[in-house]
């Protein structure tokens, strides 16, 4: 990388000492990292410092070496620790200046509040030269500013809502209209269920390998993901040059990979659903209705998703469920005979075409050394009288909600995988 290409980055600096104490999750430099690269604007570096004046210098001081765009969140409200504005002007040997069309911006805000306090009018200081950035919804505007040549500068409040339409509204235009971002970045993620990173990397192997489009694994939540980035001038072209290598991966990977981009399996699986005008029932012990939660985020999800159980106590698994007592008694509530009859008895309940179930040992305590935490067995039950069940030996070491978050997951690509063998293509 040439001192050149430095120069004509990005760099977002947040500011915030709440920030830095964990107090508020920084999703303001996710938003605008992921702006930049769909604007094709390259950007290296981060920084989060907190509200001290000589540490944001610094800040600023380092990021003037190697970016000619500076992003800012943070600060620009009326209290003594929001320093940005004033850091900023006084970085730069600037004085700061009242912009009355600011006040006026306030006043018709704050009418039918009864008026601000004296410190409001804080927000109204701008260094000379620096150009208002409007704020639409909030009160406190950012600026825009060239304080040397082949260097511009962009503030925003922290509050997420604010900056994002600030940032739609009139730095993208801005940006644009100075030439920033000639070529685009645009990435697809392909997501996988049921394949560990590492087996995925090697199976592809000579895709990770390319240049253009790049190809790189990474996990989360459970899953594993494949990120296919290229730089373009229209999203049309680089989906072109990715098209070709995801058809190549989606071969070699098979029914591991579930979706992509956005995709959820709960989304996939009502896709699936609704294609073959099929309906689905649960019931859930170890997740308490988070199977449920899961379908019912999908928006429509009532057209196949007709509900479920929640079997958290065994009176419940036979007298609501119809689990034979006697089963329960010599298994166990944590089985699988239990959990295929939780799906037999949740199917006919419920009148569906498909039924999961899920009982298992989320922990903290009640593991034993047969048995141990982690422990869950997935139910499903189909049309034709379809029953298959499933063990799964959770990491205790990640906790009780994780458990039940992959145990809930692990359930629906189950569905997913079955709804995809037994279907002619769609």
């Amino acid at each position: 990388m040439t001192a050149l290409g430095w120069q004509q980055s990005a760099e977002i600096i947040c500011i915030g000492t709440e920030l830095l104490l964990g107090e508020v999750v920084n999703t303001n430099a996710n938003y605008l990292a992921a702006e930049l690269a769909r604007l094709g604007i390259p950007h290296y570096y981060q920084t989060v410092v907190g509200d001290n004046p000589t540490r944001i210098k610094q800040a600023i001081a380092i990021a003037c070496e190697r970016a000619r765009l500076l992003i800012f969140t943070g600060g620009l409200g009326p209290t003594p620790d929001d320093l940005t504005a004033e850091t900023i002007a006084d970085f730069f040997e600037t004085p700061l200046i009242e912009r009355p069309e600011i006040i006026a911006d306030l006043d018709q805000k704050f009418a039918q509040r009864g008026g601000y306090s004296p410190s409001n009018r804080k927000q109204a200081l701008l260094p000379m030269g620096a150009e208002i950035l409007p704020n639409p919804t909030g009160t406190a505007p950012g600026l825009i500013w060239q304080p040397r040549l082949g260097l511009t500068l962009m503030t925003f409040p922290g509050v997420p809502s604010e900056m994002k339409a600030m940032w739609q509204q009139t730095a993208v235009p801005f940006l644009q209209a100075q030439g920033w971002g000639e070529e685009m970045i645009y990435s697809r993620v392909l997501r996988f269920w049921g394949i560990p990173e590492s087996v995925l990397a090697e199976k592809v192997a000579s895709q990770i390998g390319l240049d253009n489009p790049t190809v790189a694994p990474y996990a989360g939540e459970g899953e594993a993901r494949l990120r296919i980035t290229t730089k373009a001038k229209s999203q049309a072209e680089a989906e072109a040059i990715i098209a070709p290598v995801a058809t190549e991966i989606l071969q070699i990977t098979g029914l591991d990979c579930y979706g992509a981009d956005q995709d959820t399996l709960a989304k996939v699986v009502g896709q699936l659903l609704l294609a073959h005008h099929q309906t689905l029932g649960i019931a859930e012990s170890c997740t308490g209705g988070g199977l449920g939660a899961m379908l019912t985020a999908i928006p429509g999800s009532s057209t196949y998703f007709l509900g479920g159980v929640i079997s958290y106590a065994n009176p419940i698994k036979v007298n609501v469920l119809g689990v034979d007592a006697d089963a329960l008694e010599q298994a166990g509530a944590v089985s699988a005979i239990v959990a295929g009859q939780m799906a037999q008895g949740s199917k006919q309940l419920l009148g569906s075409d498909w039924a999961l179930s899920i009982t298992g040992i989320a922990g903290p305590g009640g593991g034993s050394e047969l048995k141990p935490v982690g422990l869950v067995f997935i139910g499903l039950a189909g049309p034709q009288n379809f029953l298959e069940t499933f063990e799964y030996r959770f990491s205790p070491q990640r906790g009780r909600d994780w458990i039940r978050s992959l145990s809930s997951r692990a359930a629906l690509d189950k569905l997913r995988r079955q709804l995809l063998r037994e279907a002619s293509p769609i």
